[in-house]
């Protein structure tokens, strides 16, 4: 059964103070994904050593690399990552909204041919303020990210959001698309931040119809709870019907 995982890796600089990229890909080959979605990388910043973080990582792990920059100054870039050894597609790449003098944040977006069909994954970070979060979500389930005609179900929109369930901008996703932690198959839903002790939900990854999901939990050992601030979230799940052209997300969603 297929397997993805969502996980802000911080820079790969870990809650002890050590900053590997080598020790979250070994986070995250321990755990067999078929698909990675990452958030925090540095690419060739000099506050990481002027490693390419999303590449040394894919390259450990035997997997392609789509990456889109939130942020770039001159050659140093700061952003997200799709991975993946299946045969797989960049889409898009894009801007979120933002406020002013806020943190740059994006969204990327590939299509992974997976046994059972292709499916649509869209990566995203969200920013700290609820407003801020709720324009990037109406952003993301607008025309340009999950509501464009080439967005077919099955698709799965996953990342860190920096929302709890109680808040707005989560409410606003979970009324389109369905919570892999609220999976009848999940026992019961499990926070992921801080890595150590966490207490808040704030990594999500949610499915559209077409996507029924079997496992849904944070990442616990003793390397994930200090290779970075976030615990990795893993779900598995299988794709009960393959993609076809036109199935909107809207029209398949109560699934």
């Amino acid at each position: 059964m297929p397997r993805i995982i969502t996980y802000n890796v911080h820079r790969c600089l870990g809650v002890d103070g050590v900053l590997d990229p080598r020790r979250i890909a070994a986070v995250i080959a321990a755990c067999q994904p078929d698909i990675v979605a990452l958030q925090e990388l540095d690419v060739r910043r000099a506050r990481s050593g002027g490693v390419d973080q999303a590449q040394v990582i894919a390259d450990e792990l035997g997997m392609q690399m789509h990456f889109h920059p939130a942020l770039r100054v001159m050659e140093e870039m700061y952003g997200d990552a799709i991975l993946t050894a299946r045969p797989s597609r960049f889409v898009k790449g894009g801007a979120l909204p933002e406020r002013t003098g806020a943190e740059p944040r994006g969204a990327l977006w590939a299509a992974v041919q997976l046994p059972g069909g292709e499916v649509q994954v869209i990566n995203t970070h969200l920013g700290l303020r609820g407003l801020e979060r709720l324009r990037q979500i109406e952003a993301l389930l607008g025309p340009e990210w999950l509501g464009h005609p080439k967005c077919s179900a099955p698709a799965i929109l996953l990342g860190d959001f920096n929302a709890v369930p109680q808040s707005r901008a989560y409410r606003r996703v979970a009324a389109r698309l369905r919570d892999a932690q609220g999976s009848r198959l999940v026992a019961r839903a499990q926070p992921t931040f801080p890595g150590r002790l966490p207490v808040l939900r704030i990594d999500h990854v949610f499915v559209s119809a077409g996507v029924e999901v079997t496992r849904a939990e944070p990442v616990r050992t003793p390397l994930s709870r200090k290779a970075s601030d976030h615990l990795p979230l893993l779900v598995e799940f299988r794709l009960t019907r393959p993609s076809a052209p036109g199935a909107r997300l809207e029209d398949t969603v109560a699934d």
